[in-house]
């Protein structure tokens, strides 16, 4: 029998919730009704059973979607983002319960996508270019690394550089769209953490951003942060999503994010290209040289080569799933992984052993910010938002951060 949407969005949400009280990574937000939760809390649904509700409701999907075949495109995305966030719901409840599946399967299971393999010589070339580019000689890991460290933000310029940056681009996000009166963003500075920041949304148009001090923060990390978690990424992603549908619409499915879910994948690819979309072309560099590197008492001379670094370094992004993929199916010890982190992705031992312990912790999850941002790209310049074009570059960045469209529909 045809399931109503309301119907299927209440399980859902009640389906996320009841995985959260086995999995505390799972829901990355919630602002629905308080009582929704104490009702999990109360029936204790096992992972089995929540499996088995999540495929029963998918199929019930499957159902109303026969049912009714002139539904208009809004609907349409809705009933796909349903369908493939359900999924994934019964698809994490069973890697918890002990499913074994592949890197590819997990991400394709989980995020409606699998990423692209790349060979050792694809980075290889690439390390070979910053040779170049790197002043001195020996092992390039190890002179990337002192290199780097000449951009460390002391701790005592911390807070105000990274307010300086998210003001800027807050400044620049507003420019192109509408925020909401209440629009509240706040930062913490935590230890002990797997990731470098994190956006913890708790509605009404307010988020937590919590920024990892573990190890040197460097000056890239400031806009990369702002933006990645602020403006125009995932604060202002979740933002809309709750003013358009959770609020105005009264779609209950938007009152939580289930962060292992194909949602993420465009919540963080749209949050990696939303830096590209805020600084075009120089603008980032000319930015970065003319304010961030004089609040945190550094060299703005050095602006330019550093930006060249950054860009082609950005380029070893996808050695990390590499090494995820091979650490995750067993082909790889952490070691091995660190080593790998090291020599392709150029990370300090420290870096790519922290990041090891992401890959425990989130699995897959690494494919959905550099996979996520190609794919979204691509999307948007599609449509005619490219570099070229600011204003429509901003204008379909909007249309899809604002939207319930999923990895499957931009392809």
């Amino acid at each position: 029998m045809p399931i109503s949407f309301d119907d299927a969005a209440e399980q859902y949400v009640k389906l996320v919730l009841a995985l959260g009280l086995h999995d505390a990574d799972e829901v990355d937000a919630y602002f629905g009704p308080p009582e929704w939760l104490e009702m999990e809390k109360a029936r204790k649904r096992t992972l089995d059973q929540i499996s088995y509700e999540a495929t029963l409701l998918y199929s019930q999907l499957a159902v109303s979607e026969k049912a009714d075949s002139k539904e208009n495109e809004l609907t349409q995305l809705r009933r796909l983002y349903l369908s493939k966030q359900v999924s994934a719901v019964g698809s994490r409840s069973s890697i918890l319960s002990g499913r074994n599946l592949s890197f590819d399967e997990e991400a394709r299971a989980l995020y409606d996508a699998v990423p692209p393999v790349f060979t050792e010589k694809s980075f290889q070339e690439i390390v070979a270019h910053l040779d170049a580019l790197l002043p001195g000689s020996g092992p390039i890991p190890e002179r990337a690394e002192k290199y780097r460290q000449q951009f460390v933000i002391e701790m005592n310029d911390l807070d105000k550089v990274f307010q300086t940056a998210i003001a800027e681009c807050r400044s620049r996000t507003k420019k192109y769209i509408p925020l909401p009166e209440h629009d509240s963003f706040h930062i913490e500075y935590v230890r002990n953490k797997s990731w470098s920041g994190y956006n913890w949304f708790k509605g009404n148009g307010e988020s937590l951003i919590q920024i990892n001090t573990d190890l040197p923060i460097f000056l890239e990390r400031a806009v990369d942060l702002a933006a990645h978690e602020g403006y125009p990424g995932h604060h202002v992603y979740n933002s809309l999503l709750e003013n358009e549908f959770a609020r105005r619409r009264g779609w209950k499915e938007f009152t939580v994010y289930a962060l292992f879910s194909p949602q993420s994948l465009i919540a963080e690819g749209t949050a990696n290209f939303g830096i590209e979309v805020a600084f075009p072309g120089n603008e980032r560099m000319e930015y970065e040289r003319d304010v961030l590197f004089p609040a945190a008492h550094l060299d703005a001379s050095q602006a330019e080569q550093y930006s060249e670094v950054q860009a082609l370094s950005a380029r070893l992004g996808y050695a990390g799933n590499e090494a995820a993929r091979n650490y995750l199916n067993g082909v790889m010890s952490r070691s091995q992984a660190v080593e790998w982190l090291v020599a392709y992705a150029l990370m300090s031992p420290e870096r790519a052993e922290q990041r090891t312990r992401f890959f425990d912790q989130y699995r897959s999850y690494v494919i959905n910010y550099n996979l996520g941002q190609d794919l979204v790209k691509r999307y948007i310049e599609a449509r005619g938002g490219t570099e070229a074009d600011p204003a429509k570059r901003w204008e379909e960045f909007a249309k899809l951060i604002s939207s319930p469209r999923l990895p499957s529909g931009m392809l």
